[in-house]
């Protein structure tokens, strides 16, 4: 039987955060320790009580939320780009299920506290600005060799950016705390831009979601048929496909920084892969470029669907190979 990871979901719901949060408690790979909230693509108080919705829609207040920082780690929450998300969230659709209550703990002592009762079997699933992660570290720097790994979503390495030029959104909202991160020496999984953006929402795949019959994919869909129209890529729950299906993404070792200044690089991240740019130092990041994107539309569908095969006429739906430089950091 295949080992279950055990993680902590950082989050900072948000349409597609809310799909990931479906997805890791629909999977029995993931053993969801707790989920933390920080302010990103709402302000916490959203965030938070976003994830709390989640939970109730599929009946899972057992799982606990906590409330983490709700401002980034350098100065005030500034929203400078139109949301797609809607003005609560999650596009301001009425979900079923009584919201339970946030845990009392803040998310930051929560994360420590998890890690030092199981060194080196928690792993941090991040899919928002990474405030609460380095917090935690600056906190409770015994915490870093401790971490079993981290997989996030954040950063553009070899692309452009979706919120500046140059910037990926969760990095350009707190580039301080990215780089900390960054700097941990933990063992880093980077799904960018890079390849979040060939992970697209096709009208066939709304159609899934909304025929399937479950109470999660219906909310899936009708999420995504008004998320979609405006940012057609479903960034977020890429983290959580990766613990469940690795082989379907390859990528490359990095060095990776996150850029603060100069202020129109804010958020930027600098990935080193030749040696002649390394100048000596060591990849800190395994960097994923590239995703068999079909059959990672095919794994989400069946699972947020109790399993039910989809023909879905997006692609062939022959067994993918793993790919050569497949992510072994799990």
């Amino acid at each position: 039987m295949q080992a279950r990871h055990r993680i902590i979901l950082d989050c900072d719901p948000g349409v597609d955060d809310a799909i990931a949060i479906l997805l890791a408690l629909a999977c029995p790979e993931i053993d969801l320790l707790g989920i933390t909230c920080v302010t990103g693509n709402k302000d916490l108080s959203f965030t938070a009580n976003n994830a709390l919705r989640i939970c109730a829609l599929v009946a899972r207040q057992d799982v606990s939320v906590y409330a983490g920082c709700a401002r980034p780690l350098m100065g005030p929450y500034v929203r400078k780009w139109p949301s797609v998300h809607g003005t609560d969230g999650l596009c301001d659709l009425e979900l079923p299920g009584t919201p339970g209550h946030l845990a009392e703990e803040h998310a930051v002592d929560f994360i420590i506290r998890q890690v030092l009762a199981a060194p080196g079997q928690v792993s941090l699933c991040v899919i928002g600005p990474m405030t609460n992660i380095a917090l935690a570290i600056v906190k409770a720097p015994q915490i870093a060799p401790l971490i079993h790994s981290i997989v996030f979503m954040g950063g553009a390495a070899f692309c452009p950016g979706n919120s500046s030029p140059l910037a990926e959104f969760n990095f350009l909202v707190d580039p301080e705390a990215a780089e900390i991160v960054m700097s941990s020496c933990i063992p880093l999984v980077m799904l960018g831009l890079d390849v979040t953006q060939k992970v697209r929402i096709r009208e066939p795949h709304i159609n899934a979601f909304e025929q399937s019959g479950t109470v999660s994919a219906m909310a899936i869909g009708a999420m995504l048929r008004a998320y979609g129209s405006n940012d057609p890529c479903l960034h977020d729950p890429c983290a959580v496909l990766y613990y469940i299906a690795p082989e379907l993404f390859s990528g490359m070792e990095a060095h990776v920084q996150v850029l603060s200044n100069p202020p129109e690089a804010r958020g930027s991240t600098v990935a080193a892969v030749s040696e002649r740019h390394l100048g000596g130092r060591s990849p800190n990041c395994f960097v994923v470029t590239d995703c068999e994107a079909d059959d990672l539309m095919r794994v989400l569908v069946d699972r947020m669907s109790g399993e039910m095969n989809h023909a879905l006429e997006v692609g062939g739906r022959g067994t993918s190979k793993p790919k050569s430089g497949s992510p072994q950091r799990m």
